[in-house]
């Protein structure tokens, strides 16, 4: 319940509509929230990038028997298919979930979103320091904190959505190599 809730949260409190836009879920993991949400709203299309294969076969599984079309499967790290133009500035939202620290995360998905296009960071209760500590990031990436969704899971956890759009293109030197954002941080 607590997964499934958090991930359909973007849902709940409409910063995702029913209709084609391009999702990018980096990180994903066991497909969360992007599978919830193309569940609960199946025009979606989404793309999920995850560093381990065996999470990716997984996923390829999961899709598969819930016959899920527009879902686009990649194994590789972010930092790599952020650089590359297939798919750096094609996504309407990008989301995450329990990947990093804002100020890494950023970097992570930033590069892959349209002009005007919204990164949807779901957080736990230390929001507000990881906010602060990406202000530099968010700014030098081209981008702009717009607001925080505030919220509760059935079991009373406290959660956050940070929407972050973005506003002019991102420098090309973004993302940096594997490896180097989480090690040095903007």
């Amino acid at each position: 319940m607590k997964h499934f809730y958090d991930s359909i949260a973007p849902l709940l409190y409409q910063l995702v509509e029913n209709k084609p836009i391009k999702v990018l879920d980096i990180g994903a993991g066991a497909g969360f929230p992007s599978l919830p949400m193309k569940i609960i709203f199946p025009q979606l299309k989404v793309t999920i990038i995850d560093s381990l294969n065996k999470r990716i076969k997984f996923l390829n599984l999961l899709t598969d028997e819930l016959e899920m079309k527009d879902v686009e499967l990649l194994h590789g790290r972010a930092e790599d298919f952020g650089q590359n133009k297939t798919y750096r500035d094609q996504f309407d939202i990008v989301t995450a979930r329990a990947v990093a620290r804002l100020s890494v995360l950023t970097e992570l998905t930033i590069p892959f979103l349209k002009i005007h296009g919204l990164l949807l960071s779901l957080k736990a209760a230390q929001f507000e320091d990881e906010l602060r500590d990406a202000k530099n990031a968010i700014t030098k990436l081209g981008s702009k904190f717009v607001s925080e969704v505030s919220y509760k899971l059935p079991n009373g956890d406290e959660r956050h959505i940070a929407v972050i759009e973005k506003k002019k293109e991102t420098p090309k030197i973004y993302p940096r190599k594997a490896g180097t954002p989480n090690k040095n941080p903007l």
